[in-house]
């Protein structure tokens, strides 16, 4: 995709500065001041945890009897001079394939083959190769010693002839390979970068924390665009900030088809779990919007697929990134408000309430700023505020429950617009959030950022 957001948010290429105030405002929301403790990558292209075939590879076409429930997988294996992998079934496959010098992408429907993408590449025996699916979205890899590395994408030529999203095409495929060497792994796909990191919680706003480890949500930065990505529920081990691990797949069934929408949270109620969720999964520039379910099912562990329906929030445009506290017997929820995403993306935050989700009201929204997401609702010091990200002033901004401004965080500020996901552990606080680090962005274009960023306050 030639679209590049970040031609429509200004300011991005500036990085690590610190939040300082603006005219009219506090210097800092509190006396809160956070530090850089720990940044790097997660990647995978099979998630740990959710590899559903890894056995030796066999000669010649190999059908797998596994498959996926939603079109976000991987097959890995090591080329022997011709290989190919992907989904196969009767009379309909999805494959890449490398042999005599190129490597392609091919679709077969009805019977016939078509090769909707070519590139030339030289791989030696025993190199690694990999295809991705993200959505509609198939990737070519190969790993020729300095890790992956992408050869070849399409989505607009797959989506033309096939739609992976639609569960009656993906219940008939199923894992498979051609002329494959040494190990076959096949499996959900994990990610190329995180970003958009929000808490599980309680209803009452604690942060969900099992055996000191901290449950959150983490968009999965897929191989392109916002489509390509899904959710996923992580945990990070607060003895070390390092260790973050995957330990759910989240995906949602809505318009007759299973996509990867994210960006949101997840609220423990009772005996109950309250997902919200942005519709990012079949974002084509004409409107996004918050959805929500309420599940009995553990969705903190395990792959799900769950239908979902509109949040009836007060708005008469675009919204994304909610964020649910209940307070005082009525629900909190904060959330970008915009306009338009076309021919430039304009956002700002938000604040809705109201005894249920289903009869929420507005508060307030800050109508000043245009390029302003990330929305967080947090105890700080005692009081309760809305954090958001201003990629504008480079700032992370703090209003009271009435959406009157209350400064900034004192925080570093890196690229792109990463999210003031702020939590309080025992005696201290905490921020996790993103940057803009691209994975191949030649290739792939917008959309497989970021790094994991931990910050603390002391």
């Amino acid at each position: 995709m030639s679209f590049d957001r970040r031609t429509a948010l200004r300011g991005m290429a500036i990085a690590g500065l610190a939040a300082t105030a603006l005219p009219g405002t506090a210097a800092a929301a509190s006396g809160l001041e956070f530090h850089l403790r720990h940044q790097f990558r997660p990647f995978d292209l099979i998630a740990p945890g959710f590899v559903q075939h890894d056995a030796p590879a066999r000669p010649g076409a190999v059908t797998i009897d596994n498959r996926p429930v939603a079109p976000f997988c991987a097959v890995t294996t090591r080329s022997s001079g011709a290989v190919a992998a992907g989904l196969v079934g009767e009379g309909t496959s999805v494959l890449g394939r490398y042999e005599n010098g190129t490597t392609t992408i091919e679709v077969r429907t009805g019977g016939a083959t078509t090769v909707v993408a070519s590139a030339a590449a030289e791989l030696s025996e025993g190199a690694g190769f990999a295809v991705v699916v993200n959505e509609n979205a198939v990737t070519v890899l190969a790993d020729t010693g300095a890790g992956w590395q992408p050869l070849l994408t399409n989505r607009d030529g797959v989506r033309a002839l096939i739609d992976l999203r639609d569960p009656n095409v993906l219940r008939e495929l199923s894992y498979g390979y051609e002329n494959a060497q040494d190990r076959v792994r096949a499996g959900y796909y994990g990610q190329a970068g995180v970003r958009d990191p929000h808490v599980v919680q309680y209803a009452d706003g604690r942060p969900y924390i099992r055996d000191n480890k901290l449950y959150l949500t983490l968009t999965n930065a897929g191989m392109g665009f916002f489509q390509q990505a899904h959710w996923g529920v992580w945990t990070l081990d607060l003895a070390d900030p390092t260790r973050l691990t995957q330990v759910a797949q989240l995906f949602f069934a809505r318009d007759g088809v299973v996509l990867g929408d994210h960006a949101g949270q997840i609220v423990v109620d009772g005996d109950e779990f309250v997902l919200a969720m942005s519709s990012w999964g079949d974002f084509d520039f004409a409107g996004v919007h918050v959805r929500y379910t309420r599940t009995r099912a553990n969705v903190l562990k395990g792959t799900h697929v769950l239908p979902t329906k509109r949040m009836p929030l007060p708005t008469t445009v675009s919204s994304w990134d909610p964020a649910l506290t209940r307070i005082d017997g009525q629900w909190h929820v904060a959330f970008v408000e915009s306009p338009a995403q076309s021919p430039a993306f304009v956002f700002h935050p938000a604040l809705a309430r109201g005894r249920t989700l289903e009869s929420l009201a507005p508060v307030g929204a800050d109508l000043t700023l245009d390029q302003t997401e990330g929305t967080i609702i947090q105890r700080l010091q005692g009081k309760w505020r809305v954090l958001t990200s201003d990629g504008d002033a480079r700032v992370y901004r703090v209003y009271d429950l009435t959406m009157r401004p209350q400064g900034t965080l004192n925080a570093p500020y890196g690229t792109n617009i990463p999210h003031p996901m702020v939590f309080q552990h025992r005696d201290r606080y905490w921020m996790v959030t993103f940057d803009g680090t691209q994975f191949v962005e030649p290739v792939l274009g917008y959309g497989t950022h970021g790094d994991f960023i931990v910050m603390t306050d002391s």
